[in-house]
């Protein structure tokens, strides 16, 4: 059968068509919104290659929740950005720490906005990764250590949900840390936080704003001996098996919109809930056309949202969320 018996556009011809017969829809359950809170006082700070998106000191932090709460957003992803650093990151994993008083402020104000909270360390080194590093002197050189550094986000992701987190999302990118992980919730009484695991997380260039806003830049070299190469789909398939194989509740991958054909391939093979990243540098990119009057920033990011549903994601991590919110519902 074809033409002129089948025509594709009569089910095009009016909105509410289109509308009835639309296969992927965004909407407001799909969203978590990423917040980056810090010490100090009165502090709302715009970050500058962010628009739109700020740090937030604990004493600022309420309105923020607030207007998260009145849109609608059901999540929050949780990024600490903390005024002391050392080797051992060792803020990270303080029961005072600012990821971990912010916690339990927020419970207070909303307890059912759903708290994720990163669980990484690069934040809170000095030097800027996701681990510990061992330096050889002799040899010149310096390399993370990743069982090392398991024990530091085991310490990390325990203290985050003592401290409130309704769901721990660790993205460092080390061996084993869905395990880790799950076995240090499990013996400290929190079987029943899941874990998002940051499954496939790409050493990518679409970080910058991030690194920003985080104050995460390495100290030297790169990430690329723990994050993975751009140009692999099939490690990123191992890596996935190996979360879910470690007890990983969600799956992500990190970024979205040049890794679609990783999201559709995490999709076609498992059947957890799959977590898209629409990471700074997608967002920043996004608002620099925008402020330009190069592109319709609306249309533009719900066409992007709707490609990241079409591909296989159930949720999306996304700077735009409160924008997207106000959209929805006009």
């Amino acid at each position: 059968m074809s033409f002129p018996l089948v025509r594709n556009r009569r089910l095009r011809s009016s909105a509410a068509l289109r509308n009835l017969v639309r296969e992927h829809t965004v909407t407001l359950n799909d969203l978590l919104y990423p917040i980056f809170v810090t010490h100090g006082a009165n502090i709302k700070e715009e970050i500058s290659s962010m628009p739109g998106v700020y740090h937030f000191s604990l004493d600022r932090l309420e309105e923020e929740i607030r207007e998260i709460v009145e849109l609608g957003i059901p999540a929050i992803v949780l990024f600490g950005v903390p005024h002391e650093k050392d080797a051992h990151a060792s803020s990270a994993y303080d029961p005072n720490g600012v990821v971990q008083q912010a916690s339990r402020l927020i419970k207070t104000w909303a307890p059912e906005l759903l708290i994720v909270a990163d669980t990484c360390l690069c934040q809170f080194t000095d030097h800027g990764h996701c681990g510990v590093v061992h330096y050889d002197e002799a040899k010149g050189s310096a390399e993370v250590l990743n069982d090392a550094s398991l024990e530091l986000l085991v310490k990390t992701a325990v203290s985050q949900a003592e401290a409130g987190a309704d769901i721990i999302a660790p993205s460092n990118m080390m061996d084993g840390f869905v395990y880790a992980i799950r076995q240090g919730l499990d013996e400290a009484g929190y079987e029943q936080v899941p874990i998002m695991s940051y499954s496939v997380k790409y050493a990518s260039s679409f970080y910058g704003p991030f690194r920003e806003a985080a104050h995460s830049t390495p100290q030297f070299g790169d990430r690329k001996t723990y994050q993975m190469d751009p140009a692999n789909v099939r490690e990123a398939l191992r890596e996935a098996q190996s979360d879910v194989a470690e007890g990983a509740d969600m799956l992500m991958v990190k970024p979205a919109l040049a890794y679609m054909d990783v999201i559709r391939a995490l999709r076609e093979n498992f059947n957890l809930p799959l977590v898209a990243y629409n990471v700074s540098g997608e967002y920043s990119l996004v608002k620099a056309a925008a402020l330009q009057g190069w592109v319709d920033e609306k249309s533009i990011v719900l066409e992007t949202m709707t490609g990241f549903k079409r591909a296989g994601a159930d949720m999306i991590i996304t700077y735009f969320a409160k924008d997207i919110a106000r959209w929805l519902r006009n």
